[in-house]
């Protein structure tokens, strides 16, 4: 439930007046202690959402039920999530729609799942596939917690999506293919035999390297589009009387978007007119997580992110039994 009074199991959102935010879950008996005070679930529990509440020495809390873009930044984490920006950008620029098939490859700690399952609601569909069983368990129970449950439209499988994709999804029946991976471009044939004739590939990466070989790779298909790229900045402003002016610190740089349509089969692309420069195309390379500076979560971080989002998991579950 989005909406009416707190209820025993919400996540409620709280902010005083310096613009702290603290995130709780409500549970009958508990208390929220801080050093100012503390003050009792049951006095939240049955309160319209936008209300205040105080402390027993006096400091007030606004009272709102956490954004998905709240809950993704402050929820247990295994892998790097796809920040707000990039996942409304994903959602919005890969038009993913009410009813829609998608599938997603690398599903890491299920920011972006949440974003997807939001859009294509339940009657649509989003396929999972994830190659680390422990980073699938992290999202799973971080999207049911957020969910309230299992989603209805929503699967997911163990395994390289090379492997998986022809197993879960008949030739030319996917929507949209949504790639957050080292290496997207390997799976660009297997995306390409999936997706219906009009469909879209969006690959969310971190390097300028990755998505030049991207680009390269997709023209080289010649079953797409010719292919776009972008990113997205952020940067909030302060709002003081006149004191209005941006703010010292912004979303800079977190990745970049590249997408390309499916073209009918038989059809050619229509080649862009271009000007290469010379040495423009390096030979073929491997690539790995530490070439490219990507930080590799410890396997004891994400034992204990496991086990802390399961405990939370089932401790909701216990809640609503």
């Amino acid at each position: 439930m989005r909406r009416g009074p707190f209820r025993e199991g919400d996540r409620v959102q709280l902010c005083d007046n310096r613009g702290r935010l603290h995130t709780i879950t409500l549970a009958a008996g508990e208390e929220f202690h801080t050093h100012r005070g503390y003050f009792r679930h049951n006095d939240v529990i049955g309160l319209p959402e936008g209300s205040n509440i105080s402390t027993t020495s006096g400091i007030e809390y606004q009272l709102l039920r956490p954004l998905l873009s709240d809950y993704v930044l402050s929820m247990p984490r295994g892998a790097a999530v796809v920040y707000p920006k990039d996942a409304a950008q994903i959602v919005g620029m890969a038009d993913i729609f009410p009813g829609a098939r998608v599938i997603e490859a690398g599903v890491g700690s299920g920011a972006l799942t949440m974003s997807l399952l939001r859009a294509v609601g339940d009657n649509g569909h989003v396929h999972s596939i994830e190659r680390r069983q422990d980073f699938a368990d992290i999202a799973r129970a971080n999207i049911e917690i957020f969910f309230g449950g299992e989603h209805p439209a929503w699967d997911l499988s163990i395994g390289d999506l090379a492997d998986v994709l022809p197993q879960v999804a008949e030739p030319g029946t996917i929507d949209r293919v949504v790639l957050d991976m080292l290496a997207p471009w390997e799976n660009i044939d297997v995306a390409a035999q999936a997706l219906t004739p009009g469909g879209l590939i969006i690959c969310y990466v971190a390097t300028a390297t990755q998505l030049s070989r991207v680009a390269e790779d997709l023209r080289e298909d010649g079953r797409f589009t010719e292919p776009v790229a972008w990113e997205s900045l952020v940067r909030g402003w302060h709002l003081e009387g006149l004191a209005v002016r941006p703010q010292h610190r912004m979303v800079g740089h977190t990745g970049f978007l590249i997408s390309a349509r499916r073209l009918a089969d038989g059809v050619s692309p229509i080649v862009r007119k271009r000007r290469p420069a010379k040495g423009a195309y390096p030979v073929s390379e491997e690539w790995t997580p530490e070439d490219l500076g990507e930080r590799v979560p410890s396997t004891k971080k994400v034992k204990k992110v496991r086990r802390d989002v399961t405990e939370a998991l089932e401790h909701l579950e216990e809640i609503n039994d």
